[in-house]
């Protein structure tokens, strides 16, 4: 069994025992948190797609921890001005295993 699930402005194709990383969530590790943002839900070659969401689905995931992926630099220049500006960001995430899909 598998579902689209969409979180953190993003769409996930997920099964049972998956870990993914998604966007920051609130909680700690070893919470249960759940998805209610199921799209689809499919088992064989059976397919339930959603008007926007599949009514009474969801996805239950148990948190495993938190992080910050690796930094991206941002550079601007603006040629012959003498401007020049250099940041960086490192977007932190949750990751998640998937215990549960419910449809």
């Amino acid at each position: 069994m598998y579902a689209v699930v969409r979180t953190g402005g993003k769409q996930y194709t997920v099964r049972e025992g998956d870990i993914l990383n998604v966007e920051k969530l609130p909680g700690e590790a070893g919470c249960t948190v759940e998805l209610k943002d199921v799209l689809a839900v499919g088992e064989g070659g059976e397919l339930s797609v959603g008007a926007p969401v599949v009514e009474d689905a969801a996805v239950v995931c148990e948190i495993v921890g938190h992080g910050k992926s690796k930094k991206v630099v941002v550079f601007k220049k603006k040629r012959r001005k003498g401007y020049a500006k250099k940041q960086g960001h490192r977007q932190e995430y949750t990751s998640l295993r998937v215990k549960e899909i419910r449809a």
